[in-house]
């Protein structure tokens, strides 16, 4: 099937087409997705980033897309036009969502129809960040869950891919995949980007001593010391790291 473009800020992606199955993952406003079959009000799809398959409600798609603009903030608020006004709405696009410039007033950009984000909030669509601890740092304190890859909720997964995401370079989207596309480091000791792989949990080191993760037990995006995490993995869920990959810029 053609390629189609998501309209909508954020939508969950379900395993199943049941609003009662597992969110396996969300999907943010620009991506790039086909369509693979539709039954009753859903759509089951692969996007095109990280070639992922789930199952999302049907929603109205963009069919031609070219973004010249991406969010560089955690949210950037929505507005609506009216008259000379831009009043705030409660919707927010989020980090590394792509856009396309339908007008331009003053400090905002129109995306869609009348609907407006500041200017000040988005880069060059082809603007790269290879300072990946301001990224991460920018999810400090985001709550843990499962699927989520916005401020809103993020897990351990998705927080390593943003950083790729946002940079427009694949990266797989679950740890289980991460770790087989990670060259293996060997180490004597961690440093400043190695990515450390358990069962089920991925994190990163942003120096020699301190780690960052969204952790589950903490409920939230955490930074922690690296061998004190480490220690406490081993005792509170019994997993050994598997594999250190060491970060690599473009």
């Amino acid at each position: 099937m053609k390629n189609n473009f998501f309209n909508y800020p954020i939508a969950n992606i379900y395993s199943k087409p049941s609003l009662s199955s597992d969110v396996s993952s969300q999907i943010l406003y620009g991506e790039k997705l086909k369509i693979l079959s539709k039954k009753n009000n859903w759509f089951k799809i692969k996007t095109h980033y990280d070639n992922y398959i789930g199952y999302i409600k049907k929603y109205e798609m963009l069919k031609s897309f070219k973004p010249s603009k991406k969010i560089f903030k955690l949210k950037s608020r929505i507005y609506k036009k009216k008259k000379n006004k831009f009043l705030p709405t409660n919707k927010f696009l989020y980090f590394g969502s792509g856009i396309s410039i339908k007008d331009k007033i003053r400090n905002y950009i129109e995306f869609n129809k009348n609907q407006w984000i500041k200017k000040n909030d988005t880069k060059k669509i082809n603007h790269k960040e290879k300072d990946f601890i301001k990224i991460f740092k920018l999810f400090l304190n985001s709550k843990y869950l499962w699927g989520g890859k916005t401020c809103r909720g993020v897990d351990c997964s998705a927080l390593i891919q943003i950083f790729f995401y946002y940079n427009r370079v694949f990266f797989p989207r679950d740890s289980k995949d991460q770790i087989k596309f990670c060259k293996k480091k060997i180490y004597k000791k961690f440093s400043k980007g190695d990515i450390i792989f358990w069962k089920g949990h991925v994190g990163i080191c942003i120096s020699q001593s301190q780690f960052i993760h969204a952790y589950g037990p903490k409920k939230k995006v955490i930074i922690m010391p690296t061998n004190f995490t480490i220690k406490l993995i081993k005792k509170t869920a019994n997993l050994k790291i598997l594999k250190v990959s060491k970060l690599k810029n473009f």
